[in-house]
């Protein structure tokens, strides 16, 4: 998961320090999120994925489909 994290931000050309600012958290938090350092909470999880448009399980590593599913 740390690792698409990476990946996810650095496309989009982002600082660690937008994306923890996003997420209302410390740098070293989202840092410490990234390299898998600390478990992320699930409402952290849901806005990630909402952020970058990709399903949670992408970010969990549990499929390599981005698309998130549909909303109910």
């Amino acid at each position: 998961m740390e690792l698409r994290l990476r990946i996810l931000r650095e496309d989009k050309d982002l600082t660690q320090a937008f994306i923890a600012g996003l997420l209302q958290v410390h740098q070293t938090t989202y840092s410490d999120y990234e390299r898998g350092n600390l478990n992320i909470p699930l409402s952290v999880l849901d806005k990630l994925a909402d952020f970058y448009g990709v399903s949670v399980d992408y970010l969990l590593g549990r499929t390599d489909v981005k698309t998130p599913y549909p909303p109910k």
